[in-house]
């Protein structure tokens, strides 16, 4: 009896078969990122104990090591973390509370400048900018940050989530020994040494990610502050705070921090300076860009610019700035699993009796 001939040709069929399954792919992503959002108060503190646990993880590991108990290891990191990010926050925003109004009328000079050297749009009124631009700031923020919790305050928000963000990173750095087993006892029957190897593989990225970027940007911040302090710019520490805060946004929050430096240095100490400011700017990015990312970051995931931006745009569409700021390490987490499934991810277990 003669096989009947397929309707379709093999590259058709296959065709078809890869459009299935990026179509089903997408509709669970679809999905996923729909709960996400649903349940925002619940996953916003998961996701940011998930990067506290990832950055402190080293830690704890080093203690519990040399024979620290492990609830005890847990509580001392996160008492570490509350002091250091306290510390650091209040610096920060001390710094950019301090100097917030000369870094705007500097931008404002800078706005200035540049339409009467430029001849700029001859109607422009710089006053009318710098008011649109605190009504755009002041918009964004509140979109981003009020759909935190709703029907709470931002403050309210704010305590809420930290808090539960700072227990549950507790719980995860003294639990994380049960990640393994919680691994074999939830996957398929088989399929346990492949999600293991795919859970480890992810959170290694994230933690790369972390604590590359930390180091990296403190080293920048500190760069760029003493290099705007010989300038004798002003608001030089509030520059590098910004820059310490930019630093975990890639490309986008280098580039803007970058930006206000170089034009604060134009409004305040004119044409020279600036070009000496975006001197510093430029090589502490080759700094960074050939030395610091190579050394630093260099057991992390890489991913191509382009992926990072249309990450970065749509977190941003997804969750405003606390996207921005998940985006590129759920990426990386993303790109270890696939690159674990290339390899095909452990050993099958071995039947169970």
């Amino acid at each position: 009896m003669q096989t009947p001939k397929p309707l379709l040709p093999d590259g058709a069929r296959r065709t078809a078969a890869w459009c299935g399954v990026l179509l089903l792919v997408a509709g669970v992503a679809a999905v996923a990122v729909w709960v996400c959002i649903a349940l925002k108060t619940a996953v916003t503190p998961v996701l940011l104990a998930l990067l506290g646990t990832a950055l402190l993880g080293p830690v704890h590991r080093r203690m519990t090591t040399h024979g620290v108990n492990r609830s005890l290891a847990a509580f001392v990191t996160c008492a570490l973390l509350v002091a250091v990010v306290g510390g650091a926050g209040y610096i920060v925003v001390s710094a950019l509370v301090e100097t917030g109004d000369q870094i705007v009328r500097s931008l404002k000079d800078a706005g200035q400048w540049v339409v009467d050297h430029f001849d700029v749009a001859d109607g422009t009124n710089v006053d009318d900018l710098e008011a649109n631009a605190r009504q755009l700031v002041s918009k964004f923020g509140a979109s981003a940050a009020g759909g935190l919790l709703t029907g709470i305050s931002l403050i309210g928000s704010l305590i809420a989530t930290s808090v539960l963000a700072l227990l549950l990173t507790f719980f995860f750095l003294r639990d994380s020994d049960r990640a393994a087993r919680l691994a074999h006892a939830v996957a398929p029957r088989g399929t346990g040494a492949m999600v293991e190897a795919m859970g480890r593989r992810a959170f290694e990225a994230v933690e790369g990610f972390m604590r590359g970027t930390t180091l990296i940007a403190l080293i920048d911040a500190v760069c760029i502050t003493v290099g705007l302090l010989i300038l004798r710019v002003p608001g030089a520490v509030g520059l590098g705070a910004l820059v310490l805060v930019g630093a975990y946004i890639p490309y986008l929050g280098a580039f803007i921090s970058g930006t206000v430096a170089v034009l604060v240095a134009l409004a305040d100490r004119g044409f020279v300076i600036a070009l000496w400011a975006l001197g510093v700017v430029l090589a502490v990015q080759v700094l960074e860009g050939h030395i610091l990312q190579p050394m630093i970051q260099s057991r992390t995931v890489q991913m191509h610019p382009a992926m990072i931006l249309i990450a970065l745009t749509a977190g941003a569409s997804v969750a405003g700035i606390l996207g921005m700021l998940l985006a590129v390490p759920l990426c990386a987490a993303a790109f270890g699993i696939l690159g674990e499934l290339r390899k095909g991810g452990g050993h099958p277990d071995a039947p169970e009796s």
